[in-house]
């Protein structure tokens, strides 16, 4: 069996001083590893002294840059370097021997089976940190404690000595990594988690600096407290961005996409877009409790289900180990999301519902989320004898509407109103709902001119008044029974 290719990693700025030294060590490793350093164009002759030792020594290598472009992007580059050389480990270390050379076989020793990632820890034993100044432990302290609190990262996600296993992890995973500073180290491990990959970490011991001043300011400091605050504000409202995509199985691009939705799933840049992303965020967690509950009651396990309309589909997560899912949708950049967000669909394509592209009688269920109050009566009527008939006989229809009466409609009503009081202008947060649920015997008559009888039907507390849930089922011809969910209480009607 022959041993994996191994490539270590340094960035340098100004490392004069100690990249002869760091270079000796590197070299007398018992590593079959080549070394790569990138240098920021340093004005103090690294980058000279670094091409001097690459021509004495052919394991070593030297990337020079133009001005200093970033940590964060100097680790992107040696990562792609490392991928496109097909290496199978990469290790990567800082200049300044805050890294000892010697733990690196540690690190290799601690690579095994099934382990992704191996990170040196310095938080892992109380005195792991000698000689650091006061401002220098605080800022490295808050980093650690505000990753944990906001990312749920028990890890090191702020230290550079990593080893990478890159046969385990998808190169694209790198690419959702935006940070080119300071920031790329805890917002990469938190990619790699989100993606799952498998982290362990080992204890080591970082001393200050051997020579040099260390190039983390406060200012460095206060934008990467930005940046994890915007890590965590985007992992609550698009969780799926920071998650690797499944591919789209068809696309249409012959569609025309008429109402904004291309528009709507775009990421929000301003304010308002921001707080209305968060807002909606919050009433999706609810949908989802509510998703999965009648979700389990209306469609047997295995069932071939569509969802129809099926935007970001972030509700989505929990229904795919029991269903069968085919997701459709209209906007090609809501269904770039709901790969992110449901890598374990069945199948994802671009269509319009008005003429789903399925046969008769292709699905056991069909279930439409906050899509409805979009289109007119006409227009309704359609969608639904769409469903219908792509739905098995006595197949379940299950249509998620948000009420006249409704929190999320009167509470994004009054935040519109008043942004226009203030503003003189009313925000669009959305399409145009022109046919908001008003009662019962609505949905009823709906479901009837189409094919369908009402056998459940929800607006309550237990969703805090969000949206009403209608459950109905493909009929030949009227039966006489349903029921309705009222206020937390099922009744027969």
């Amino acid at each position: 069996m022959t041993s994996p290719r191994c490539l270590i990693f340094v960035p340098t700025y100004n490392e004069n001083r100690n990249v002869e030294r760091l270079c000796t060590e590197l070299l007398a490793l018992p590593l079959a590893a080549e070394i790569l350093f990138v240098d920021d164009g340093s004005p103090d002759g690294t980058g000279e002294t670094l091409d001097r030792f690459a021509r004495q020594h052919p394991r070593i290598s030297v990337i020079h840059r133009e001005g200093k472009l970033g940590i964060g992007s100097a680790h992107q580059v040696g990562i792609a370097h490392a991928y496109d050389k097909g290496y199978d480990l990469l290790i990567t270390l800082d200049a300044d021997f805050s890294h000892s050379p010697s733990d690196l076989p540690r690190l290799l020793a601690a690579h095994t089976a099934g382990v992704d990632v191996v990170v040196g820890s310095r938080y892992l034993e109380s005195d792991s940190l000698p000689g650091w100044s006061p401002q220098r432990l605080f800022l490295t302290w808050f980093g650690h404690f505000l990753t944990r609190v906001l990312l749920h990262m028990p890890h090191d996600a702020n230290g550079a000595l990593r080893l990478y296993d890159l046969h385990g992890i998808p190169r694209e995973l790198f690419g959702l990594v935006t940070a080119s500073a300071y920031g790329f180290f805890f917002e990469s491990l938190f990619v790699l988690c989100r993606n799952g990959a498998r982290v362990r970490q080992i204890p080591i011991v970082l001393p200050a600096r051997v020579y040099g001043n260390s190039k983390l300011t406060v200012r460095d400091a206060l934008r990467s407290a930005r940046l994890l605050a915007s890590l965590f504000v985007a992992n609550l409202v698009t969780p799926g961005r920071f998650l690797r995509s499944r591919p789209i199985d068809k696309l249409r691009p012959e569609l025309g996409e008429s109402q904004g939705w291309d528009q709507y799933w775009t990421e929000k840049r301003t304010a308002l877009g921001s707080l209305y992303d968060l807002v909606a965020s919050a009433y999706r967690r609810v949908i989802r409790f509510n998703l999965r509950t009648f979700a389990e009651r209306s469609f047997a396990a295995d069932a071939k289900v569509l969802h129809a309309g099926c935007g970001s589909g972030q509700v989505d997560a929990d229904l795919h180990g029991r269903l069968r899912v085919t997701a459709v949708d209209i906007s090609a950049r809501a269904l770039s999301l709901y790969a992110r967000n449901n890598p374990r669909a069945s199948r994802i394509e671009q269509a319009d519902i008005f003429d789903l592209p399925f046969e008769a009688g292709t699905f056991d269920g069909v279930y439409n989320l906050g899509v409805l109050e979009h289109f007119d009566r006409k227009q309704i009527r359609e969608i639904l004898g769409e469903f219908h008939r792509v739905l098995k006989p006595r197949g379940k229809l299950m249509v998620f509407w948000p009420h006249r009466r409704g929190s999320s409609v009167l509470f994004l009503g009054a935040v519109r109103r008043l942004i226009g009081l203030v503003s003189g202008t009313e925000p669009k947060f959305h399409p145009d709902e022109i046919s908001l649920l008003g009662s019962r015997a609505e949905a009823e008559a709906h479901l009837r001119d189409s094919g369908f009888v009402l056998r459940e039907y929800s607006f309550g507390i237990r969703d805090l008044f969000v949206q009403c849930v209608i459950v109905a089922e493909k009929v030949d011809a009227d039966p006489t029974a349903s029921r309705s969910f009222v206020f937390g209480r099922t009744a027969t009607a």
